[in-house]
């Protein structure tokens, strides 16, 4: 039989194959490069087109707030007009009443009681005068009680003063307090 040595075919038929896999390994990881390359611009993008929105947005929910920082200013100035408004309100429905009060003071005032002093606060009045005896000072009372324009009148003082001038008849210093309301706000209540 004759000799053939396959020796140096093999061994460059494995030469060969170890080159073809370099090829296909450096072919791979030239794809596998490109691979994460292309993912990595993809998510790059992404994280781009993100932060994008999220600028946009904090750029609106600025705008936002300053609408709502002006609208809490217009609700202020609003609520502020709307209390000056309610207030010249009262005061119109008001004006008359200072002369409804003084009228209603003259008409219960009975013969022989004098008022010397008259202060208000709030809706309480403050009454101190004279009068000639304690049922004029009472009568007085059931006369504020019966108006319209007072209720609760609260005697706190009546005490004998010596008489004065030509008169013997010895006079009654009193105070009372009576609270102020108008016939307006009595139909309120009982309706």
């Amino acid at each position: 039989m004759a000799h053939i040595n396959l020796l140096p075919w093999r061994e460059e038929r494995r030469k060969e194959k170890q080159q073809e896999f370099l090829v296909y390994m450096l072919f791979a990881a030239a794809l596998a490069g490109l691979v994460v390359f292309l993912v990595h611009v993809q998510i790059e993008g992404r994280i781009e087109y993100q932060q994008a929105r999220n600028k946009f947005l904090e750029n609106e929910i600025r705008i936002i707030d300053k609408r709502i920082g002006e609208i809490r200013d217009l609700e202020k100035q609003k609520k502020a007009l709307l209390d000056r408004m309610k207030i010249i309100e009262q005061l119109q429905t008001s004006r008359p009443g200072v002369v409804h009060l003084f009228d209603e003071l003259v008409k219960t005032l009975p013969d022989g009681l004098y008022l010397k002093s008259l202060k208000q606060k709030g809706n309480k009045l403050y009454i101190e005068g004279e009068a000639e005896s304690n049922a004029r000072v009472s009568a007085y009372m059931r006369n504020l009680e019966a108006s319209p324009w007072f209720k609760d009148p609260n005697l706190e003082i009546v005490k004998s003063d010596k008489p004065k001038g030509n008169t013997s008849v010895p006079t009654k210093q009193f105070k009372l307090t009576v609270t102020i309301t108008s016939p307006s706000e009595e139909k309120k209540k009982e309706d």
